[in-house]
């Protein structure tokens, strides 16, 4: 079933996906507006790789890359995605959404108002519920995931990601340098403690623990010192799903959805 209802999404990341890839799947008419540069890790969910390669594909729905907003139409018709590079929200003026999701997940917020929108929903730390935006999704892992905040923050960002078979900081892998990321190791593959799974320039990183590698920033981008480049999973058994969106994503989906349809914006 396909509704009129437009609805722009801020980010392309996976979290973001999994929350554009429910909408879709609902019928609703989603433009996804997309940095310049994005530097998704879990890049195999994530509609905004299409600012690299034209098209991206999670779960079988596809992403087209636009140029500009008068090609969306087109895009919804034949079934895909439209994403548009347009870092300011200048496309909001011209689609004029019935809601905006921002689904940027930077920590802070990055120019997203209640005015952007009749409806605005922000997921993660960074946002006050009714002063930036109209409601605010809990990301962090744990009992109050995806809880929907009327009112206030969401738990401030932490810098420690969430406990998986009992591994948190270790699961993540920052840049040791500032340089051009080399990669030696794909998304999937399994690797080892101490194996040196890309170079940024001429400095090894090394794997963090032993598990199969969930995600990796893009072989050529330029990454600043301390720049979040890889993710590991513990989890071997956890290789089939690397390119399918996470429970978290999908936690978090539904509650966008939920708080939308509440609220008058879906029918």
């Amino acid at each position: 079933m396909e509704h009129k209802t437009k609805l722009i999404v801020r980010g392309g990341g996976d979290l973001a996906s999994g929350v554009i890839h429910r909408l879709y799947r609902c019928g609703y008419q989603v433009l996804v507006l997309e940095c310049k540069r994005p530097s998704a890790i879990r890049r195999e969910v994530s509609f905004g790789e299409a600012v690299y390669d034209g098209t991206s594909c999670v779960e079988g729905v596809t992403g087209r890359l636009i140029t500009k907003v008068s090609e969306c139409q087109k895009v919804w018709e034949n079934g895909e995605l439209p994403i548009l590079v347009d870092e300011s929200g200048e496309a909001v003026k011209e689609l004029k959404p019935d809601a905006l999701i921002d689904a940027i997940l930077a920590k802070r917020n990055l120019g997203t108002t209640r005015d952007m929108a009749p409806f605005t929903v922000a997921l993660g730390p960074g946002f006050e519920a009714g002063k930036d935006v109209d409601f605010v999704i809990e990301t962090q892992r744990g009992h109050d995931l995806a809880r929907i905040i009327s009112k206030g923050p969401a738990t401030p960002n932490t810098g420690v990601p969430g406990i998986i078979a009992g591994y948190g900081k270790e699961r993540v892998i920052h840049s040791p340098a500032a340089g051009i990321m080399h990669n030696r190791s794909r998304i999937g593959d399994i690797v080892e403690k101490d194996q040196i799974i890309a170079m940024v320039d001429e400095m090894p990183v090394y794997a963090s623990l032993t598990g199969v590698l969930r995600g990796i920033i893009r072989d050529g981008y330029k990454v600043p010192k301390g720049m979040k480049i890889a993710d590991i999973d513990p989890r071997k058994e956890q290789k089939k799903n690397c390119n399918t969106i996470s429970d978290k994503a999908r936690c978090i989906a539904g509650s966008v959805v939920e708080v939308l349809m509440a609220n008058g914006v879906l029918p």
